[in-house]
């Protein structure tokens, strides 16, 4: 064992009935570094994140954490050596306080066998001052924002002394100003000696803060490189085998007429004056910074929130939008931003979610036409290749990727004139980001109009071909795809003019 690693992870295999998720995987983290680890849905992470963390035990292989062989068989007796793992959903008990959360399980106990509060928050205290944290240790963690629930998650693994800490999407629901409060904990961590593994689909946070970088691919360990001889171009190809000329599709669709116009939108204190249009065969890229007012502007459009004033026409009629039926009924689709909670049924199935904003066309009387619904089904999962083992299966069990197709399905199933698709990339790995860039270029071609929200810049300006840019409620700008750089979106983004 070299004496440089913390952990070091020798020729890992795991296999479940029928798939063999990890295939001789070898990984090594050094003491002190944060360390990303990468790869698409399915490359094999988690199930290696599990072994590590002794969830899963390996078929074989050897693991050595600070020089010493890894035998532990359960996730407490990891911890209790030293290994933390924070997962992108959290588990604190919402109506205990943030002390209780952090020493849950592990409460500071007095002489007579009865848990000692005060020691319990001074020490919860201490470990908050040293995570740059100024919060009433008694407060009960459902009143806590986001972005304190993690801080709270990574506190609870410092209170085990956890040398080695996985910190899985730890981004993925936090604005702009809470990831750079986070990457700053993560930096301070580091400085005290942690040691971070960092899971991430979100590119440029790799070379924000990680060190290293690690990539797996169907089960089996592609490499390791320093993020500091690398680039996006490199990464991409060692996820996916693509470079990063072929990761956007080129728009091969010819604009046709105009079909969506906003005039003069405003809701007070929200929005203002904004005006835009999109035409049959076209991507608008709508970009800005996390609180520009963006997905408040395409809410309203498909009447989800209200607007004081303004029009929306549709092929030049104005259109009266005060409920998403509204909308709905005049061809305009929305796929939201949050996929799980506003966009899909999860407790329902694939074919019920599909065929949720159709049942009117296919049902005769008051019932369904089974053989029509599951017809159409089948034509969506075979178009959009959705990755289902039958249109009857569960939707909460797909894939982020797989989720995002049944949305789409969902809208093109009612014939969508407009598509607004808002962050419908978030979560995603990078192979299914690709699948869905291809589907909206695919649908272009077909005419349809897109509006697009996304927060990475390298994707609105990939696959726009007109990109506004918001800034606190105004567009500060518009863009063509010629003209389109990253220096030039985020002079518009912080409110700059040209």
């Amino acid at each position: 064992m070299n004496d440089e690693y913390i952990l070091d992870m020798k020729k890992i295999t795991k296999t479940f009935p029928g798939v063999k998720a990890l295939s001789d995987v070898s990984f090594a983290c050094r003491y002190g570094e944060i360390h990303a680890l990468l790869g698409e849905n399915g490359a094999g992470k988690s199930t290696l994140i599990k072994v590590l963390s002794a969830a899963f035990q390996p078929d074989s292989g050897e693991i050595y954490f600070k020089g010493k062989l890894f035998a532990h068989q359960n996730p407490i007796s990891a911890q209790q050596a030293g290994i933390g793992v924070i997962y992108q959903e959290f588990n604190l008990v919402p109506y205990l306080s943030i002390a209780e959360n952090i020493f849950l399980g592990n409460e500071p106990v007095t002489k007579a066998g009865l848990v000692d509060r005060k020691k319990m928050d001074s020490a919860a205290e201490e470990i908050l001052k040293g995570l740059g944290l100024n919060l009433n240790v008694r407060t009960s963690a459902h009143k806590l924002s986001v972005a304190e629930q993690q801080m709270i998650e990574i506190a609870k693994t410092l209170s085990l002394n956890a040398e080695l800490i996985v910190m899985d999407e730890p981004t993925a629901t936090l604005s702009d100003h809470e990831i750079e409060f986070l990457f700053s904990t993560i930096l301070r961590l580091k400085q005290q000696g942690k040691t971070i593994i960092y899971i991430s689909h979100r590119l440029e946070e790799i070379f924000r803060v990680c060190d290293r970088v690690s990539v797996l691919k169907d089960g089996k360990y592609i490499g390791s490189k320093d993020v500091s001889d690398i680039d996006k171009e490199i990464l991409i190809h060692m996820m996916v085998g693509r470079t990063l000329s072929d990761y956007f599709p080129v728009n091969k669709a010819k604009r046709g007429d105009k079909v969506l116009e906003v005039k003069n939108l405003t809701r007070k204190g929200v929005f203002k004056n904004i005006s835009f249009d999109v035409y049959e065969g076209e991507i608008l890229g709508l970009s800005g910074l996390v609180g520009a007012g963006r997905t408040e502007v395409v809410r309203a459009v498909f009447g989800a929130d209200p607007f004081d004033s303004g029009e929306i026409l549709m092929y030049g009629k104005p259109l009266k939008i005060r409920k998403p039926i509204n909308a709905i009924r005049n061809s305009i689709g929305f796929a939201t931003e949050d996929r799980k909670q506003q966009g899909l049924v999860l407790g329902l199935s694939v074919k019920k979610n599909i065929t949720l904003t159709v049942l009117e066309h296919i049902r005769k009387y008051f019932l369904l036409q089974m053989k029509k619904e599951k017809a159409l089904v089948n034509y969506f999962i075979k178009t959009l290749k959705i990755a289902a083992k039958d249109q009857d299966v569960l939707v909460r069990t797909l894939s982020g990727g797989n989720q995002q197709k049944v949305v789409l399905a969902k809208w093109l199933a009612h014939d969508s004139k407009v598509l607004i698709l808002d962050e419908p990339t978030r979560g995603i790995d990078v192979g299914a980001k690709t699948e869905i860039y291809n589907l909206m270029r695919e649908l272009t071609k077909k005419g349809k109009a897109i509006v697009m929200i996304s927060s990475e810049l390298l994707e609105v300006i990939g696959i726009s071909d007109r990109i506004i840019v918001m800034n606190q409620g105004r567009f500060t700008g518009e863009l063509s795809a010629e003209n389109a750089t990253e220096e030039a979106v985020m002079k518009f983004a912080i409110g700059g003019v040209e």
